[in-house]
């Protein structure tokens, strides 16, 4: 790439390619293809939820990246937050925009309980599985007979399980081949051709984002995010509740039952039981929001963890704008960090949307995108 220099060239390659996601010690099914397609077939199943109509795929839908195109969530009622993409979404160690779900398998379960999500009970999924004959048999094949529901410690057990299913499936949502990995693949190998696989505006919005721009603080890593939390000074929407981020969340994951060092974890006594035990006070939390992946960003709008951004261009200009940004009401304290972003004149918004217009993976393959014909 013309004109960059050694360091930004090593910021770059650090992008990309995108590797394999970490094993999850805390869920022994994680990589199973029978928990994967028990998972996938969970997944569009409407059985859950409280009217019979919400599935996971009623927000997360693969024709929108695994999001749903709105500002606000809407299940049984209309939600507080944006619905996040779930592609690569087994790259994280937090869950939800304010984490507080510390594994994919346990995040599903505060889904099926929200009144305004699935509105539905751990009962009722649990009963859910044992009724139906398919359901069950395909349950009994990956995590064994499933046992009598006559108590609490029994229903946990088998709904822990189907959300261990439900991350099964959701690792294999994982986007690559980007043109921007097609990009650094070409020049790690040295190809002259290197400079045809993005664009002009693109390679300038490259050099803006790993450089002056300083994007890479929090967009990070080959699925550009550092995974951890931020208070980006976004005042308060007008009619909408103030929203604690983080804060709250931290209390909730220390006393969920499901989350990893609990007794439905497959690692009580590993890494997830350490980052439990040095979580941040919750009062240093206040307004922070989990940094989301840049891939396949342009397919994901709205934006911003309350969906208050249509474009990409508003959200560029909304850090253009430093600490003018922040005006308004505004939960906690805004990270100094954001004071680094410069100016940026249209033009230069421009390229670093034709850049992050770059990371659009290639489809996945279409038998990941629709329900199984049975579990």
């Amino acid at each position: 790439m013309t004109g960059l220099g050694a360091a930004a060239l090593a910021a770059v390659y650090a992008l990309s390619p995108l590797g394999a996601p970490a094993p999850d010690a805390t869920d022994r099914a994680a990589s199973d293809p029978g928990a994967a397609r028990l998972g996938q077939y969970l997944f569009f199943y409407r059985g859950f939820s409280a009217d019979g109509r919400i599935a996971c795929a009623s927000c997360h839908q693969p024709a929108r990246a695994f999001s749903d195109g709105r500002p606000l969530a809407k299940g049984l009622a209309t939600g507080t937050r944006n619905t996040p993409t779930l592609l690569n979404v087994a790259y994280g160690h937090w869950f939800f925009w304010d984490g507080r779900a510390d594994s994919l398998w346990s995040q599903p379960v505060q889904v099926f309980e929200n009144p305004k999500e699935m509105g539905s009970s751990r009962q009722r999924v649990a009963r859910a599985v044992e009724s139906d004959r398919a359901l069950k048999r395909a349950y009994a094949q990956v995590f064994g007979p499933m046992p009598p529901l006559a108590g609490r410690a029994a229903v946990e057990r088998v709904v822990a399980n189907v959300g261990k299913a439900l991350e099964a499936y959701e690792r294999e949502l994982v986007s690559r081949d980007a043109p921007f990995d097609r990009y650094v693949a070409a020049l790690r190998r040295g190809d002259p051709g290197a400079d045809g696989l993005l664009s002009p505006a693109a390679q300038r919005g490259l050099a803006l984002f790993v450089g002056p721009a300083h994007c890479t603080l929090c967009h990070s890593g080959p699925d550009f995010s550092d995974g951890e939390f931020h208070n980006l000074g976004l005042p308060r929407l007008p009619g909408r509740l103030l929203d604690s981020g983080r804060a709250d969340a931290v209390r909730e994951l220390a006393a969920n039952p499901f989350n990893g060092a609990g007794r439905f974890s497959d690692a009580p006594r590993g890494a997830a039981r350490d980052r439990l035990a040095y979580l941040p006070k919750p009062e240093t939390e206040l307004g922070k929001f989990k940094t989301p992946t840049l891939r396949n960003v342009a397919l994901t709008a709205p934006y911003m963890h309350d969906g208050r951004f249509a474009t990409l261009r508003d959200v560029l200009q909304f850090y253009a704008q430093g600490k003018a940004a922040g005006h308004g009401r505004v939960v906690g304290q805004r990270e100094a960090t954001l004071d680094l972003v410069p100016h940026l004149t249209p033009g230069q918004i421009s390229d670093l949307i034709a850049f992050l217009d770059s990371l659009t993976g290639a489809p996945l393959p279409a038998a990941l995108t629709r329900q199984p014909d049975t579990p």
